[in-house]
């Protein structure tokens, strides 16, 4: 139940960047799956490595301008 969860989210993600509507999405997040359950905990460390460095890059581009010293 957890691997669907992931899938969805990762076919959420492709199509988003896309911008668009469609299969690929859906393709790609089952293979995600797919490929996580054969790696195992690697997969588990790539993921959450890959998540963490998502959401640090969310957190610099939030930043208001005012924040950034000035030079």
């Amino acid at each position: 139940m957890i691997g669907k969860i992931i899938g969805a989210l990762i076919g959420a993600e492709v199509e988003k960047r896309r911008q668009e509507s469609g299969l690929k999405g859906a393709v790609l997040g089952a293979a995600a799956v797919g490929v996580a359950k054969r790696l195992g905990p690697l997969a588990l460390v790539l993921g959450g490595a890959y998540a963490a460095k998502k959401l640090y890059d969310r957190r610099n581009n939030a930043q208001p301008p005012s924040a950034v010293a000035a030079g």
